[in-house]
């Protein structure tokens, strides 16, 4: 009868139920430890909650805006520098935490976005036009035109070299 019931209940509820076991034993032993705990995830969650609303509107709208076709024209195998720039361009613009960008990206895979597309967004969330006039003002003009240059370069680059390597695979 439990294996029975254990087959039904997904992985993803087992784990939940098996890290609730684990907090009410750890309450047991240190209450304190775990109130901290707590404390800490809701005050992460207040902080990853406007992040987390970005994005599912933005997987909202890209459902509904945007179908397979339009995203393989965009971003698909065809689209060629256009798909390079949009990649770019998203990825200096994108903001927040990186993992809250996987289901987006997951999603605009699933529907023809190519590998290298993705790796190039990754890529350039490293450049980030908040922190440009820091840069400059640490260390120049010059070093700053060149290194986000060649982020942004080595962007394609990557994302070139996944493609390459996910094709032979």
């Amino acid at each position: 009868m439990i294996n029975k019931l254990l087959e039904k209940i997904s992985g993803k509820w087992i784990f939940l139920i098996i890290v609730a076991i684990i907090y009410l034993i750890m309450a047991i032993i240190d209450f304190d430890l775990v109130k901290n705990a707590l404390a800490e995830f809701i005050f992460l969650l207040k902080k990853i909650i406007p992040v987390l609303i970005l994005v599912f509107a933005l997987m909202f709208f890209s459902n509904l805006f945007l179908d397979a076709k339009k995203i393989r024209k965009l971003a698909g195998e065809s689209a060629g520098v256009k798909g390079w720039f949009v990649a770019v361009v998203a990825g200096i613009l994108s903001s927040g935490p990186i993992y809250m960008w996987y289901p987006l990206l997951a999603d605009l895979k699933e529907k023809g976005t190519k590998d290298g597309f993705i790796a190039a967004f990754l890529y350039n969330r490293a450049v980030k036009i908040p922190m440009l006039p820091m840069m400059i003002y640490y260390f120049g003009w010059p070093f700053t035109i060149i290194i986000t240059i060649y982020m942004i370069l080595f962007s394609v680059i990557n994302g070139v070299l996944v493609e390459k390597f996910l094709k032979s695979k």
